[in-house]
C-alpha cells in the first residue's frame, strides 16, 4: 500500500515536472497533477482497452506505431475532461505522452 501511495506521490510530482518544462502544456498545480494522474489511470483502465481492440488492424499495419495515436487520444481526452489541464496541439499532447510514458517506467523501475 505504501509503494502504491508513494508512486502516485511520485507520479503527479513528476507530471507537475513535465507540464512546467514541455511547450504547450498547462497544468494548474500539484493538485492539478494528482487529480490528472487519477484521470490518466481511469482513462487508460476503461477507454484505452476499447481502442485497443478497435485500432488492432491499424497497429497491425503500422507496427505498433498506432499505439502513439491511441496514447494521444487518451492525453487529449482528459484534456477535454479536466479543466486545470490543457495541451494545446497534437504534437504536444504525442510529445507529453511520450515523456509520460518514460517517467512511468522510471517510477516503476524505482519503486519495484
Amino acid at each position: 500500500m505504501l509503494g502504491f501511495i508513494l508512486k502516485f506521490i511520485l507520479t503527479a510530482a513528476l507530471v507537475y515536472g513535465l507540464s512546467m518544462v514541455l511547450p504547450g502544456v498547462v497544468l494548474g498545480g500539484f493538485g492539478s497533477a494528482a487529480i490528472l494522474v487519477l484521470v490518466l489511470g481511469v482513462l487508460n483502465a476503461v477507454v484505452k482497452p476499447i481502442l485497443k481492440i478497435l485500432g488492432f488492424p491499424i497497429t497491425v499495419l503500422t507496427l505498433g506505431l498506432f499505439l502513439l495515436v491511441i496514447n494521444v487520444i487518451i492525453v487529449k481526452l482528459a484534456d477535454f475532461l479536466m479543466s486545470s489541464f490543457d495541451v494545446h496541439g497534437l504534437l504536444n499532447a504525442l510529445l507529453f505522452s511520450i515523456a509520460l510514458s518514460i517517467v512511468n517506467a522510471v517510477v516503476d523501475l524505482v519503486i519495484d
